[in-house]
């Protein structure tokens, strides 16, 4: 095996070894920091939405609640008002959702699905646990939701859901008298749920792995070209050379004209050791022939 063959399978190897600790950390970097832009957009959401359930609450609850008395206005209440405004959103981004959702609703729509219910049920056996944070696989792709748990601890809140008897009139004509009662204070009743798609950030991350893999692979490429005309230039054709000499002298050729050396490196100096060692050899054969 030549010189230029070990050469460049160490460089291979070299390569290989910091190309893949190199992608580690690069697919480690682009995958986390798509998950915080991902976390960063359901914070957003989040905001707005209790944002625009403290609107409702303050703004447009007070308008309304001279009408209660005649039909119970589902636009009163934070939660109806948030979904509804975000079902609009969703027609645009489909992907994106709030679900404000208990385990026992007032409205049925507010029911949870089942992988919502297991977040309830986890806020549930952690009080104090305030978001929790989690993955799932959809048919269009992969889902990040983020839950806050609903409790209630506002005793003035609890008229609506303590018993029928107690609730108005008008939102039991509505919804019926089975749905949304026997709620408590200070206890997890459902969660707020934020959904937004991983996606789009995900393969933005992973588009970049590729190109930073691809970089890496042309740089190592450009290099190894580099190396191996540098490797050829400055070491092995000047020990070809002096390996040729050699040959000449070993074969009793003392006529072959000396090595040129040029510059002060180990190869020159090499080249000028071998000029004295045959100059050497010569005066010694001249003088064994006398």
């Amino acid at each position: 095996m030549g010189l230029r063959t070990k050469f460049n399978l160490v460089m291979l190897a070299t390569f290989l070894v910091g190309l893949g600790i190199a992608g580690a950390l690069s697919y480690l970097l682009e995958t986390g920091s798509a998950r915080s832009q991902v976390l960063k957009e359901a914070e957003i959401l989040h905001a707005q939405a209790s944002a625009m359930g403290q609107y409702t609450i303050d703004e447009v609850a007070p308008l309304l609640a001279g009408q209660f008395s005649r039909r119970f206005l589902p636009q009163s209440v934070a939660a109806w008002a948030t979904q509804t405004t975000f079902r609009t959103v969703q027609q645009q981004l489909p992907d994106y959702s709030f679900r404000a959702v208990v385990t026992n609703p007032t409205n049925p729509a507010d029911r949870p699905a089942d992988w919502e219910a297991e977040l309830i049920e986890r806020l549930r056996h952690d009080p104090g646990l305030k978001e929790l944070v989690t993955e799932r696989d959809t048919p269009t792709g992969r889902i990040l939701s983020v839950a806050h748990p609903i409790v209630i601890t506002n005793a003035a809140c609890m008229r609506c859901h303590t018993s029928p008897a107690e609730a108005p009139a008008t939102l039991v004509d509505l919804y019926g008298p089975t749905n949304g009662f026997g709620w408590k204070l200070n206890e997890v009743l459902g969660a707020q749920i934020v959904s937004v798609p991983m996606r789009v950030p995900f393969e933005r991350a992973y588009q970049t792995f590729l190109q930073v893999i691809a970089w890496l692979t042309l740089v190592f490429v450009v290099m190894s070209l580099m190396l191996n005309l540098l490797l050829n230039y400055i070491i092995l054709r000047p020990v070809g050379c002096i390996s040729a000499l050699a040959d000449e002298v070993s074969l009793g050729n003392m006529d072959a004209p000396e090595l040129v050396v040029r510059g002060k490196d180990e190869i020159a100096l090499l080249a000028e050791s071998f000029n004295r060692m045959r100059r050497s050899l010569a005066k010694t054969m001249k003088m064994l022939e006398e």
